[in-house]
Formats: structure tokens, C-alpha cells, sequence
């Protein structure tokens, strides 16, 4: 399996190839992924324990047809509901699963669908993960914008009617520092009426920072919860550290941000354990700040530049369907997210049963929104996409079709005073 996520090495110098070559190969060449490098932040929290013992005690075969249907009779789900509608057993209970999520998204969403785009702005990345387009030995055109840069794409996406963003970096403090994603958010400010972030794990200073800089909410994705597998896969770098970045979200919200989102990446691992990983996640850090706003993303894995043999491990769309479902119907007040790494097929199902967010307009690269809104070629900025989406639709053509399915589009529902 590990041959699945090779990269192309041929413009590496033989140290970096021979370095790279003693990752792959040589695990005592590696840092330890559970301890913290100089000047992590260590928050005193239990919610990672609690976490980790439901996760590595769920055995899911555990589970039959009589603890699916126990678990949708329950007015309200228990974390044990949950487990069983995770677990194989729930697979002939997927319509009943998604008649009860679309009636709990009803309930508390209404038909409502909100609509964002991401914004790239730079793919310099310092990590070695072996599964991502970014990563530092992959052989991509990198690049950085400048600020004039940023706040050109910005009005560009802003100009076709967007209201909310997410800003995204690869994950290098030396090229990307907080200052430099800050002054984005300032940016950000002036066009958008929500901003959010996906970048590199902080502290819980700079998260202040970038709070007071105009961000409302941050997403960190933990690839997978199964930290023996992490180890395998993230092989050089800050992200290597898993703790850390577990506790990321907390420290967000320590630092005032208003909202977390939280993920696994499914196919790195076991997703149904990943999946029941990512809403406990939620759920105890929910009950620690209850005032925050909470929401999940579900991605698969999707094909990277130099690797076009990377597919989500056991995780077809059926799958797919019954972890969403799964998420609704155990946390019915959460947002749920389904990016355009899924089909416009998939995508427009889902946010009828439980999804609650989508995302328009997409570029995984840096610096084209120009040319993929208005059609104006522009050489000169271009940086190398993450990877493939799979749902290219403009804002515009999201927006009708929502619309046509008989929901609500959503541009912003918060009122800065």
C-alpha cells in the first residue's frame, strides 16, 4: 500500500533524494510524531483522552441490525447510537438513516444551504505527507502572492457575489508567516462579510492575532485520529506532530476565534474509526465552549499532481452517504461541509438529507481566480493545485442550481454591531 503514495523524485538533489529515501525507509531517522517540537504550545485539556479511548475500543463488528434500529427509535442519539449507525450493520438502514438526517437538518437548518469559496495564496509547504500535492519533495510550481496579489483575487471572487471565504496556505511558517496571513485577513475584511482560515496549526496567541485581524472561524483537518498510521504518513515537518495539531482547534477557540471545523481525511485510514474520531472531537470540545460554532467536513482522498494512483481506501459514495448521515443525525446542530473533491451529483443529493455547506467557485491553485471567473489568461500567476476537484462549478451556476433543487442559497447570516 505505502507504494500508493510515491512522488515524482526526479528534480531532487541526491541529499534531498537520500534524505527523503531515510524518511520512507528508515522510521529511527524520523522525530518522534507524539512529542512537541521547541515553542508548541502545551494546553492542559482531557478532551484528546476521551477522544482516543472511545475510538481505539470501537469495534464495529460488533454492532447488528438490532442496534441500528434501536438507535433510530432514540428521540436522541447516544455516542453508543452513533457507533452502531457508523458500523457496517447500518448499511441496509441507509434510507431510514437519511430520512431521519434530512428531517433533523430540517428541523434546525430549515432548507437552507450555505455557499463559500476557498482562496489559496500560497503552496509553499515545509511537511513531507506523503498523500498531498503540496508536500515539500513534490515537484510543483510554488508560489506566494503578494498583497496586491491577494487583494485582486479577493475582489475578483468578491465582484461575482460571494460573501464568504476561506484562506488557505500550504503549511510553512517561513514562507507563509501569521503576520503574512493576517495582513490577508485584513484584506479579507474589506470584501467579505465571513472569513475563515485553513493554515498550519498556532498558538494561542496568534490565533488572537489573526482573530483581531478579521478571522471568524478556523479549520484543521487531523487527516486521521489513528496516530500509528499518521506516523507512516507525514514524515518530516510541524504537521508530523500529532498532538499538536489534535489540539488545534481548542487553542483557536482559546484565542477567541468564533468557530472550529474539524475533518479526517477518509481512505488514510479505517474511516469508520475516523469517523466516529472526528464527531467526538466535536462533541466534548461542544461541551467545553458551548458558545462556539461548530462544524464537520467529510473529504476523501483526491488524485495529487506526480501521483495519479491515489483513491479513497473502502470509501465508496455509499459509505460516504451513511457517515454524513451519521454526523446529522447525532449532531443535528452542526454544520456539515461536502467540498468539490465530491461530484455535483453527489453534492446536490446531500445537501437535501444533511450537508449544510458547499463550497463554489473552486480553485485548489494559486492565483488563477482570474482566469477561472472572468476567462482572462494570466501566465504570470500560477501556482500548482493541491488536487483534483471533482465539482467545478461557478458560483453562479451553484447558486441556481440550489435553487433549483428547492433550497435557500446562503451568502451570510452574521451581522457584525
Amino acid at each position: 500500500m505505502e507504494n500508493q503514495f510515491l512522488v515524482d523524485s526526479q528534480h531532487l538533489s541526491q541529499a534531498a533524494l537520500d534524505k527523503k529515501h531515510r524518511l520512507e525507509t528508515d522510521p529511527a531517522s524520523r522525530r518522534n510524531h507524539m512529542e512537541y517540537l521547541p515553542g508548541m504550545e502545551i494546553i492542559e485539556s482531557d478532551v484528546c483522552s476521551q477522544v482516543m479511548s472511545q475510538m481505539e475500543s470501537y469495534d464495529y463488528s460488533v454492532y447488528t441490525a438490532a442496534d441500528v434500529r434501536r438507535a433510530l427509535n432514540h428521540e436522541t442519539c447516544t455516542v453508543e447510537d452513533f457507533k452502531a449507525l457508523l458500523s457496517p450493520a447500518a448499511e441496509p438502514f441507509l434510507e431510514e438513516m437519511a430520512i431521519r438526517a434530512r428531517g433533523e437538518t430540517g428541523k434546525h437548518f430549515g432548507n437552507t444551504v450555505y455557499l463559500f469559496t476557498p482562496l489559496y495564496i500560497a503552496n509553499y509547504c515545509d511537511n513531507y505527507c506523503v498523500y498531498c500535492g503540496f508536500n515539500c519533495y513534490n515537484h510543483i510550481s510554488r508560489m506566494k502572492l503578494t498583497r496586491e496579489q491577494i487583494e485582486h483575487e479577493m475582489k475578483v471572487i468578491a465582484d461575482s457575489g460571494m460573501e464568504e471565504i476561506l484562506i488557505l496556505t500550504g503549511e510553512s511558517p517561513s514562507h507563509s508567516d501569521v503576520k503574512y496571513i493576517g495582513e490577508a485577513c485584513r484584506l479579507a475584511r474589506k470584501y467579505f462579510r465571513m472569513v475563515g482560515l485553513e493554515i498550519y496549526p498556532v498558538n494561542t496567541e496568534d490565533y488572537r492575532y489573526l482573530h483581531e485581524c478579521g478571522a471568524d472561524y478556523v479549520t484543521v483537518f487531523q487527516e486521521t485520529y489513528d496516530t500509528d498510521k499518521y506516523e507512516t504518513l507525514h514524515l518530516l515537518g510541524h504537521k508530523r506532530v500529532w498532538p499538536y495539531r489534535f489540539n488545534a482547534q481548542e487553542r483557536a477557540l482559546m484565542g477567541g476565534m468564533r468557530g472550529v471545523a474539524f475533518s479526517a481525511l477518509l481512505g488514510l485510514s479505517d474511516f469508520r474509526k475516523d469517523a466516529l474520531a472526528s464527531a467526538l472531537h466535536v462533541y466534548y470540545l461542544q461541551r467545553k465552549y458551548p458558545h462556539a460554532e461548530m462544524s464537520l467536513s467529510c473529504p476523501r482522498l483526491r488524485p495529487i499532481i506526480n501521483n495519479d494512483k491515489i483513491n479513497p481506501l473502502d470509501v465508496g459514495e455509499k459509505q460516504l452517504c451513511q457517515v454524513l448521515c451519521a454526523y446529522r443525525i447525532f449532531l443535528p446542530f452542526v454544520g456539515i461541509t461536502v467540498s468539490s473533491r465530491e461530484s455535483a451529483e453527489f453534492r446536490n443529493g446531500i445537501v437535501k438529507i444533511a450537508a449544510t455547506k458547499v463550497s463554489a467557485g473552486v480553485s485548489t491553485g494559486i492565483g488563477d481566480h482570474e482566469s477561472k471567473y472572468t476567462g482572462k489568461e494570466d501566465d504570470s500567476l500560477k501556482g500548482d493545485e493541491q488536487f483534483e476537484i471533482s465539482d467545478g462549478r461557478s458560483f453562479e451556476t451553484m447558486y441556481e442550481d440550489m435553487s433549483g433543487e428547492g433550497l435557500q442559497p446562503v451568502l451570510n447570516d452574521y451581522v457584525y454591531v
